[in-house]
């Protein structure tokens, strides 16, 4: 992590910010670099259950940062990860890869490479205020950090180019209706600190498995989809922390998993 991104972990919820208030979270080559960095380190913590993303001051995130882009542009390598990615890319789609689940908690205004990380994340919580914009193509770009391969699975077809192509402002209530946003609250970060708490009193190894299945969904034909859930259930069941679950919920008293 940099100054850009901070990671608090408490109850095996890691609390992540992005800590540039004074830019509404502008992307610059250092916010990419710190948000990669706190995605590579979450992504090896067996401790972690569940993680909250959001921004810190007036916004969860304004976009690029253009005039640091036109001073030296985005200072970022086009060489790609083992899933695929490049580092503009990394920052939204590696939120899909982590092992965990990731709720976004969203307010202000999410704007183009803010819109495309929140859009990475399991669940997107936003306050009713909030502004959103698949911004690119007003300035002459096209989007291009991860974005498509997740929005094909939230909202249809063409009013996802109606809105890529104007680049017009929307708010939150248009955002649920189309499904980029999940729920409103008018406390977000609180809304998502309380759902990540249910999440984490679950078995920490039925809900990876959970995940891994949802980020095939949209993409695996179906018989390698009842493969996948048949390996995965083999994994779980009867496992410690799975018969830890049956135990608890019979005598009404909270589970202790093993991670």
């Amino acid at each position: 992590m940099n100054d850009r991104v901070s990671i608090t972990v408490t109850d095996q919820i890691a609390d992540v910010k992005l800590t540039r208030a004074d830019k509404m979270n502008a992307i610059d080559p250092a916010m990419f670099a710190g948000i990669a960095a706190a995605i590579d380190a979450l992504a090896g913590r067996t401790d972690v259950r569940c993680v909250v993303l959001s921004g810190e001051g007036r916004a969860f995130c304004a976009g690029l940062d253009m005039a640091s882009m036109a001073a030296g542009g985005s200072g970022t390598s086009h060489e790609r990860n083992e899933q695929g990615s490049i580092l503009p890319q990394h920052v939204t789609w590696g939120w899909r890869t982590l092992p965990m689940p990731v709720i976004a908690a969203v307010h202000g205004v999410a704007m183009g490479g803010g819109f495309q990380i929140m859009s990475g994340a399991d669940i997107r919580i936003a306050a009713p205020g909030s502004r959103f914009a698949i911004r690119e193509a007003y300035w002459g770009l096209v989007p291009d950090m991860a974005g498509f391969p997740i929005w094909r699975g939230l909202v249809r077809d063409d009013v996802l180019r109606e809105l890529v192509y104007t680049a017009r402002e929307f708010g939150a209530d248009e955002a649920l209706a189309h499904g980029f946003v999940t729920r409103i609250a008018d406390d977000p970060h609180a809304a998502a600190m309380e759902l990540a708490r249910v999440i984490a009193g679950r078995s920490p190894h039925a809900i990876r498995g959970a995940k891994r299945l949802c980020n095939m969904a949209h993409d695996a034909d179906p018989r390698a989809m009842l493969v996948a859930e048949t390996d995965e259930q083999m994994k779980v069941i009867g496992k410690p922390n799975m018969m830890e679950a049956v135990a608890a919920n019979m005598s009404k008293r909270a589970a202790v998993f093993q991670d």
